[in-house]
């Protein structure tokens, strides 16, 4: 995570807002701000009172682009957020409204865009459509004396460089139509990390292709750029070992699952790579030997608890054994819940490396599980305030 935090501090020609609902825990925040990422882009009021506590003194950007009365004016007031996020006028009039026609407010008009190549579409949700695009923009140019900007998202775990470039001629393209100069252009999120079965293009060809698009775009000089990277700063940061509860066949019953840690590997029946240890005489091993795939059951009653995979492990697993799972900084913790009563971790700190970086980051050691019925998180290169490995 630090090394992917001074990779964009140092690559991306920007501001860099780290996406704070990829990982909420208090050691990213801090670790994060440790190696260069100071603003953050937030969701919520409880995402802002977290950064006010972990990162006090850093900007931040309100970029949910539908929220409360309430939470804007306690932003505005209570905290010091000056710039928000919209896509509609009714959005735009309860944002001037809720901060009694502040007229220091940062706006940014959030704009659809079509862009291929992305594991995740986000275009449904979010974003003023094209032809609706002009009037908006303009009336948000009329609202503020301070800064008027344009954003996207590309979409998460985005495999294609280009959407970026792509995106950004879309949304000059809108300005144009508005008759209007942006102060900033937010290219959002979407940078992907490396799991099994998708490894993406350099993330040089990424700041590459935005370099290229903001070349194009009709700006003025002193117009800034800002992105807002998740998982690409967080997805290398941690992840779990679970154990084994039970072999039927080539299913794997774990005690972690898709209410978990395990999210992404249920609904978007993402691989992650993954290590077989073994306990013998109280020591830990890596198993190695002919692997085959296996699928993984979660540990609650409901059957949509199910992570397909395919997971390559040893073919020889057992119960009682661990397996790690790898590249779950990102929304592992964001996403677990306490379903059924499971959920509890104990979180160990590790000097590993990742099982996978975009970061050219090696792999070097497998950290020993402590308690037989819990999981354990582990954090490469991070805080923890249960345990720490020196």
């Amino acid at each position: 995570m630090a090394a992917a935090a001074r990779w964009f501090q140092t690559n991306f020609r920007g501001d860099v807002f780290y996406a704070v609902k990829a990982n909420p825990s208090p050691w990213v925040i801090e670790t994060l701000v440790a190696n260069g990422v100071t603003s953050f882009d937030v969701a919520s009021i409880p995402e802002i009172e977290l950064i006010a506590q972990h990162a006090p003194g850093s900007r931040m950007a309100f970029m949910h682009p539908v929220k409360s009365r309430a939470a804007i004016s306690a932003a505005y007031f209570d905290h010091g957020v000056r710039t928000f996020a919209l896509d509609t006028h009714e959005e735009l009039a309860k944002i001037v409204e809720a901060t009694s026609e502040a007229k220091d407010l940062n706006l940014i008009v959030r704009l659809a865009v079509a862009a291929e190549g992305a594991a995740y579409s986000l275009s449904g949700k979010f974003g003023v459509d094209a032809h609706e695009a002009p009037a908006l923009l303009l009336a948000a140019r009329r609202a503020t004396q301070d800064l008027m900007g344009v954003s996207f998202h590309v979409g998460s775990q985005c495999m294609r460089p280009t959407a970026y470039q792509a995106a950004m001629t879309q949304a000059s393209r809108a300005l144009v139509r508005a008759g209007v100069f942006a102060d900033v252009v937010d290219v959002g999120g979407g940078f992907p990390s490396v799991y099994p079965g998708m490894v993406p293009p350099a993330l040089a060809d990424y700041v590459d292709s935005i370099d290229r698009g903001f070349a194009e775009m009709m700006v003025h000089e002193t117009t800034e750029l800002w992105c807002e990277p998740g998982r690409a700063l967080v997805a290398e940061g941690s992840s779990i070992i679970t154990k084994v509860e039970l072999r039927k066949g080539e299913a794997l019953y774990l005690n972690d699952g898709s209410y978990g840690s395990l999210f992404d590997a249920a609904h978007a029946k993402w691989p992650f790579p993954v290590k077989l240890l073994r306990t013998e005489g109280g020591e830990a091993r890596e198993v190695e030997g002919n692997l085959k795939p296996f699928k993984f059951w979660g540990p609650t009653c409901d059957s949509l608890d199910h992570m397909p995979g395919p997971f390559w492990l040893p073919e020889d697993v057992r119960e009682g054994d661990y397996i790690e799972i790898g590249m779950l900084g990102a929304y592992g913790v964001a996403m677990n819940t306490r379903f059924n009563g499971f959920g509890d971790a104990e979180i160990a700190e590790t000097r590993d490396a990742p099982m996978a970086s975009m970061f050219g980051l090696a792999r070097r050691s497998i950290p020993l599980p402590k308690q037989e019925n819990q999981n354990v998180v582990k954090l490469s290169r991070a805080r923890s305030k249960k345990r720490r490995r020196k």
